[in-house]
């Protein structure tokens, strides 16, 4: 899922060959990438489990596949501002803070507004639902997610005859979040707070998700809480995490991992296997719990839902 020119990276700051085959396997990010020193984080005690939260199941998008074991889901992540390590998320999310949280939404649209997250939960009685969606978060998942189309939010706000981009902005806050304070992880050219974004159609697709939830609970934070976004037939880091703003804008937004390393991580971010990541192939995948590696599915297995917005579009190009 914007140009500033990539950092040179040395051969001993790239991840291990073996950890990513495929761009899955750390999908936030331009690689683990520590540059310079880096001063340890002592973890904080861990949030408490997260609370139960009711959902009506969708037929619609319940996958045959069994959901990732809840245990990988939690404690396999990338969410860089905790750390470059797919534990550091779960072992020092105790930081984060999800109340009180509240959700500007603002730009090209009629009618600007800040949400507070307890309003934007009671909107979700109304439609209410879960998805079991084929997820890249981490490498590749199957994840029960509690969500309703962020559309229905855009729907509120009116979004105008200029709007053509939707942008997210996450927290920043290096109190909360570890990794965003200086002398501690610095990741070669990413900028806070993390920005995404989606073009205005993308944005309104019925599987784009408004998530506040997971397998049947509230989302843990080292899983986004309280609120983020969920766009399952892009790459993950597509999906951007503990959001506290979305603006509506003309113009391509300039997102994060674009920005840095923009020959690499293009806007778009399509799950497309017969596109190669400069660094290794991305014809397979290797689902979390499993040892074999399966053929990766163009746009992630939603090309019969999805592949209508690209038409005419050439997707080695817009990558």
């Amino acid at each position: 899922m914007l140009i500033r020119q990539a950092p040179r990276f040395r051969s001993s700051e790239i991840t291990d060959e073996a950890l990513s085959l495929n761009r899955r396997a750390f999908m936030i990010g331009a690689a683990a990438v520590l540059v310079g020193g880096s001063t340890a984080v002592a973890a904080t005690p861990p949030a408490k489990d997260p609370a139960p939260l009711a959902a009506t199941p969708n037929p619609g998008y319940r996958l045959a596949d069994p959901p990732t074991k809840y245990e990988s889901a939690t404690t396999y992540n990338n969410f860089y501002e905790f750390g470059v390590n797919k534990d550091d998320p779960a072992r020092l999310a105790g930081t984060l803070r999800p109340r009180p949280w509240s959700i500007a939404v603002e730009g090209l649209v009629a009618k600007p507004k800040t949400f507070d997250i307890e309003e934007l939960l009671k909107l979700a009685a109304l439609e209410e639902r879960v998805y079991a969606l084929r997820c890249v978060e981490g490498w590749s998942m199957v994840i029960p997610w509690i969500g309703y189309p962020l559309a229905a939010l855009l729907k509120r706000v009116e979004p105008t005859s200029a709007a053509k981009y939707v942008e997210f902005h996450t927290l920043k806050d290096p109190e909360q979040f570890p990794a965003q304070r200086k002398g501690i992880f610095n990741l070669g050219g990413l900028d806070w707070p993390y920005v995404e974004g989606l073009r205005l159609d993308e944005a309104q697709h019925p599987l784009a998700l408004l998530t506040f939830g997971m397998y049947g609970r509230v989302l843990p934070n080292q899983n986004g809480a309280p609120i983020r976004v969920v766009v399952p037939w892009k790459y993950g880091f597509k999906s951007a995490k503990s959001i506290v703003r979305i603006r509506l804008v003309s113009e391509e937004p300039k997102t994060a991992w674009n920005k840095a390393a923009s020959s690499e991580y293009g806007f778009y971010s399509n799950v497309n296997p017969q596109v190669d990541h400069p660094r290794w192939s991305q014809a397979t995948e290797r689902r979390i719990g499993e040892f074999r590696r399966r053929p990766t599915l163009p746009f992630n297995g939603y090309a019969d839902q999805v592949a209508s917005l690209y038409a005419g579009m050439d997707l080695r190009k817009f990558y």
